[in-house]
């Protein structure tokens, strides 16, 4: 059962989803490379949602890297945990997701 303050309004739907892509950049950086590619999602989760007006953050942690098609292909496993008043994370981060991209030389 989830609990929560009343009118307190939830993000439910793929907010959390859309900040991945926002922060990708900030957490990786690739050298000698003109373009990247976003290829895809592999495995995508939603075990907690954000209270409206709650802190978020992402981390994230290279699984997967490799040579593909002329240029490197790799994936990242990202989380974006949302803050709790004390500026802890929450037990359970709100998206949990494998992005995979593609940069060509």
């Amino acid at each position: 059962m989830i609990r929560r303050p009343p009118r307190s309004t939830q993000a439910k739907t793929l907010f959390p989803y859309t900040t991945l892509f926002r922060s990708l950049p900030e957490l990786l950086e690739v050298r000698g490379a003109s373009l990247g590619v976003n290829v895809g999602l592999g495995q995508v989760r939603f075990p907690s949602p954000v209270p409206s007006g709650a802190r978020v953050r992402g981390t994230g942690v290279v699984v997967e890297a490799g040579e593909a098609k002329g240029g490197v292909q790799v994936v990242v496993r990202v989380s974006v945990e949302v803050e709790g008043p004390d500026g802890t994370p929450a037990p359970k981060p709100a998206c949990v997701a494998e992005t995979i991209s593609r940069f060509l030389p």
